[in-house]
């Protein structure tokens, strides 16, 4: 009848151990108040039980019950719905810069640079509900795919479309990335605002040099997270289009400016990465994401409802029951 109760004061339950006590000393009372006649014989005497007799014990279960149901109610039962609220309280703003050049569809991550990162920032987004996040594509040119935004679905979309689609002149201008990042986010009030640079060469395009750009994160406080996308040694490269519009794949060596990106990630409290493989990769955004972490308050709601009126209503009804019976049908027993 009564689930999820819990007590106030479950501190009156010790009192129920008084209750034997009081059974043992009605017990007692009862042998000293009845008169006794001894007699060495019953025969010739016509015996017949009192049916009034037998039931005058029950006014002393009335009694206990009520004692017992007193105790209860004073313990206070009462049961709780809590319903809960959270917040941000200290949110984070995050712009992912991803290189989109022709060398993204090396082949060394399956089935691709671009689409195993793809997968993995998308996995990225739907780890961080409470925070912002905004996206940046470039080559030897840059532009914001989506600015930074708390809908996710938004953010997962512009994901899904990513493609190596010739729209920017290819190359790799790593300043351009990011600084186009940086300004999406210089303007931002969120606690920590935060950068995830991706490529997969050197830089060698673009009108803005990376380290400058890098100066421009520090100054407004942008921390910027750097990771190389490639394995060791040689890859599998595409080189040219054949007249059907298919890609020409041969084996070229991998080179990623490390230096410069352990650079940026140093000078802005960032971290480099290298990803090798699509499970370094996926390792790498997981490590991101417990760096960084977002502040969140939770509100609880406590909706108490008080058991204890109708248990204390019950006892009183049956110590009047046993005050009236004892007044009245019972008056003439001892």
């Amino acid at each position: 009848m009564m689930t999820n109760v819990t007590f106030l004061n479950p501190g009156f339950f010790w009192l129920l151990l008084l209750l034997p006590l009081l059974v043992g000393w009605q017990i007692w009372q009862r042998n000293q108040h009845t008169a006794t006649l001894k007699m060495s014989s019953l025969q010739g005497f016509q015996t017949k039980g009192s049916f009034l007799a037998k039931l005058k014990p029950l006014l002393f279960v009335f009694r206990l019950i009520a004692l017992s149901l007193m105790i209860v109610a004073m313990a206070r039962p009462r049961t709780v719905d809590i319903s809960s609220q959270t917040k941000t309280t200290r949110g984070i703003d995050i712009v992912m810069s991803i290189d989109v050049s022709g060398s993204m569809l090396a082949r060394d991550l399956k089935p691709n640079r671009l689409y195993a990162l793809k997968d993995v920032a998308a996995d990225f987004v739907n780890a961080r509900p409470n925070d912002r996040i905004g996206l940046v594509l470039y080559a030897a040119e840059a532009y914001t795919k989506t600015p930074v935004t708390s809908d996710k679905s938004v953010i997962l979309n512009a994901l899904k479309n990513v493609e190596y689609d010739r729209v920017l002149q290819d190359g790799t201008g790593i300043g351009m990335g990011l600084s186009t990042a940086i300004n999406r986010l210089k303007d931002s009030k969120a606690k920590s605002k935060i950068i995830i640079l991706m490529t997969d060469g050197v830089n060698n395009a673009g009108f803005i040099e990376p380290e400058t750009a890098s100066d421009i994160a520090k100054e407004f406080g942008i921390k910027v997270y750097t990771i190389g996308i490639g394995t060791n040694g040689m890859a599998d490269f595409p080189y040219a289009i054949d007249n059907d519009g298919k890609f020409l794949f041969r084996m070229m060596k991998v080179e990623i400016d490390e230096q410069l990106m352990k650079s940026i990630a140093a000078k802005t409290g960032g971290k480099y990465f290298r990803a090798t493989s699509n499970k370094s990769l996926e390792t790498i955004y997981k490590e991101i994401n417990k760096l960084e972490t977002t502040e969140i308050e939770e509100l609880k709601f406590y909706d108490y409802n008080e058991k204890f009126r109708p248990i204390a209503l019950a006892a009183l009804l049956l110590l009047f029951l046993e005050m009236v019976l004892r007044k009245t049908i019972f008056r003439s027993f001892i």
